[in-house]
C-alpha cells in the first residue's frame, strides 16, 4: 500500500467496458510521479488516499476481473506529507 494524494478526475470517453462505472482519479506521491486509480470511496481533490495494487486491487473494486492494478482504499483522515504524521497534534488540531 501506498499514500497518495488526489489531484484529479480524469475523463475518458472511451473505456474498456468493464470500466464504464469507475471514476478514474489522478493521484501524485510525495516524489512527483503521477499515477491513475479506480476510485471506489468518492474522493476529492487534495485529499491524502491509502492504494492496493496488484491483483488486490481488482479485488478491492468488489470485481476479481476488472482490468486495473491501483485502486483507492480509502480516504485519510489527516495525513502530514512533511512529517508523515498521522494524527494531528493538539496544537495544532481543530478540535483543541
Amino acid at each position: 500500500m501506498e499514500i497518495l494524494q488526489v489531484t484529479g478526475s480524469l475523463v475518458c470517453t472511451l473505456r474498456h467496458p468493464g470500466l464504464y462505472q469507475n471514476s478514474l482519479r489522478v493521484l501524485r506521491s510525495s516524489s512527483g510521479k503521477l499515477q491513475v486509480a479506480v476510485d471506489t470511496c468518492g474522493c476529492r481533490d487534495g485529499n491524502w488516499v491509502f492504494v492496493v495494487s496488484g491483483s488486490a486491487a481488482r479485488y478491492a473494486c468488489g470485481d476479481p476481473t476488472l482490468m486495473t492494478d491501483l485502486t483507492i482504499g480509502g480516504i485519510i483522515d489527516f495525513w502530514d506529507e512533511e512529517t508523515g504524521q498521522t494524527e494531528p497534534s493538539a496544537e495544532g488540531s481543530a478540535l483543541s
